[in-house]
């Protein structure tokens, strides 16, 4: 009787035993309690008997005691102290390892210079693959848009023939010539018959060879020894009409004289020194690549092309009103 009454005592005077004294005196039963607190009636149960075993510690226990000790109105310090007595000890950490200060510079210093040479094994061929083909390029074969026409590749000597001297007959030398012959032809052996030199394949035109342009600001690398000037072409026309558009070019230029209905009376790169006169009853659009220095005459009367030229570039119209020609700008 004393063992069970100590152990009654023992119950009441924990935190389990003291929800359940205030439970019953409330006249309240563990269901009820489990429902309206909206917990299995196991967990209830566990915790007016102070049996925490399956209860998580730090996520559950803690809630689970304020939560009913707030439901039974009693005093939540109690809870807490109930919560610090139970408490399990943590374990204490003890360093089972250490590295020096000079070995962890050293790793960090070699991780690092690992970074930088993959990435100069990485980059530096790739700057050197594309720097290459830039490098690589004789400068020699490239000419500006705006330059004349130049030859890319020069024509290759002509192959050396083998000539042959005739002397006149009846003389010393060619009697001498005569027998020498003789005496070598009746000496030697026949010979096998030598395939004839095949000529020299002819060298195109230099307007014809094709040409290399770069946009690259290159200075004019010909000399005019090695690449003469060619001469002013003489003046031409093109197309028919009561109307002359005469342009005189100094420098090369690519020029485009277009008409109303689309056909083309020019369309391409002309030579220094061009004069070319375009005849049309048309309106006329017209396009001058490398406009300075370069003269336009409309019906015979000068025209300036300061206020249609834009970058070196002169684009403007001729307007045919009332059967006369005037510029206009596009």
């Amino acid at each position: 009787m004393e063992t069970e009454h100590s152990s009654l005592e023992t119950i009441t005077g924990s935190l389990g035993g003291r929800l359940r004294a205030v439970r019953e005196a409330r006249g309240l039963d563990v269901e009820s309690c489990a429902h309206a607190l909206r917990l299995p009636v196991r967990v209830v149960r566990q915790l007016e008997s102070n049996d925490y075993s399956g209860i998580d510690y730090h996520v559950y226990l803690g809630g689970y005691l304020t939560k009913y000790a707030r439901y039974l109105g009693m005093d939540e310090a109690e809870v807490k102290g109930e919560l610090e007595r139970i408490k399990p000890s943590e374990p204490t950490l003890v360093a089972t390892g250490g590295i020096s200060h000079s070995r962890y510079l050293l790793e960090n210093y070699a991780r690092a210079a690992t970074y930088v040479v993959l990435t100069a094994a990485i980059v530096v061929p790739t700057i050197w693959l594309g720097v290459r083909g830039t490098l690589d390029r004789d400068p020699s074969h490239l000419a500006p848009l705006d330059a004349a026409p130049v030859a890319q590749v020069d024509a290759p000597a002509a192959a050396s023939t083998v000539a042959s001297v005739v002397a006149p007959a009846g003389t010393p030398a060619a009697n001498e010539a005569g027998s020498n012959s003789d005496a070598a032809v009746a000496s030697a052996p026949a010979a096998s018959p030598q395939p004839a030199t095949a000529a020299p394949a002819a060298t195109p035109a230099p307007d014809q060879q094709p040409l290399m342009a770069s946009m690259a600001p290159f200075p004019n690398l010909g000399s005019d020894a090695a690449h003469p000037a060619q001469p002013a072409s003489a003046t031409t026309s093109v197309g028919s009409g009561a109307h002359s558009l005469v342009l005189s070019l100094q420098g090369a230029s690519w020029v485009e004289v277009t008409t109303k209905d689309g056909s083309r009376l020019e369309y391409g790169l002309l030579p220094a020194g061009s004069t070319k006169t375009y005849h049309s009853d048309q309106p006329l659009e017209v396009r001058i690549g490398n406009a300075t220095g370069a003269q336009v005459t409309l019906d015979g009367q000068p025209m300036a092309l300061d206020s249609f030229r834009h970058s070196n570039v002169a684009h403007f119209r001729i307007e045919v009103r009332d059967g006369k020609a005037a510029p206009t700008g596009v």
